[in-house]
């Protein structure tokens, strides 16, 4: 499998991209860090940290032929089996460790400020997936346009914002989805149809096409859709924020 670039605002937040988008889980990631990033200075003249990264290729194992066991000996591996089991129940509950109410405290508070200082009603319904260590922000009201902004910017802000207060002296890190009227749903559909319509032109003409300026869940969208198709191939090009996909012809 070929490497792919993920970039991020730290390196850590790169793997998970990686991790998420190709459906593995950390120990499965082979990468390789092009750039660590930076925070510049209040924010201003910021870099993104980038990796590139694919799935480790494992090598097959020999089947082994099970040798069936006295039934004194398999009674026994049943007790070290559920000895062994019940101790990584205890590790998995200390991994999720997480104060769930405080993190949806935290975010309301938040929000509330928020929305107070923009004189706004807005119902927020937040839940927090444990097991995943997701955090969901469910917005609705009469002006949800205005949360949305130019093609969901508004919105990403807001989520980013909401990471930042609720990852405030936490060990692990929550990752926090913000939704409204089922946006993300809608313009992920939407990005997947215009990808499948650039492919389309780049056969035609045999040029390639550069999107306009993604963050980087919408251009991992992207590189989701083409990934298997036979003729094309994507890449990202430039700095955030204005960093894009451009379509290829495959050699």
């Amino acid at each position: 499998m070929e490497y792919q670039e993920f970039s991020a605002k730290n390196v850590d937040d790169a793997i998970t991209e990686a991790c998420e988008t190709l459906m593995v889980t950390s120990d499965r990631l082979d990468y390789e860090v092009i750039s660590n990033g930076s925070s510049g200075f209040l924010g201003i003249a910021s870099k993104p940290a980038i990796i590139k990264a694919r799935i480790k290729e494992e090598n097959a194992e020999p089947v082994k032929e099970e040798v069936p066991a006295p039934k004194e000996v398999k009674s026994e591996v049943k007790k070290e089996t559920k000895e062994v089991v019940k101790e990584d129940k205890k590790e998995e509950v200390k991994k999720s460790d997480v104060n769930g109410d405080e993190l949806i405290a935290k975010a309301n508070a938040f929000l509330k400020e928020v929305f107070d200082a923009m004189k706004m009603e807005v119902k927020v319904d937040t839940k927090f997936n444990a097991a995943e260590n997701i955090l969901d922000v469910e917005l609705s009201g009469a002006e949800m346009g205005v949360l949305i902004g130019k093609r969901g910017q508004t919105l990403d802000s807001l989520q980013y914002l909401i990471s930042l207060v609720v990852n405030r002296d936490v060990q692990d890190y929550i990752h926090v989805k913000v939704d409204t009227e089922n946006y993300r749903e809608r313009r992920k559909a939407t990005l997947e149809n215009l990808a499948k319509n650039i492919s389309i032109k780049v056969k035609k003409t045999r040029q390639s096409v550069a999107l306009e300026p993604m963050n980087p869940y919408e251009r991992r969208i992207i590189h989701s859709a083409l990934q298997n198709d036979r003729y094309v191939t994507t890449h990202s090009e430039g700095d955030e924020p204005f960093r894009r996909v451009v379509v290829t012809l495959k050699k």
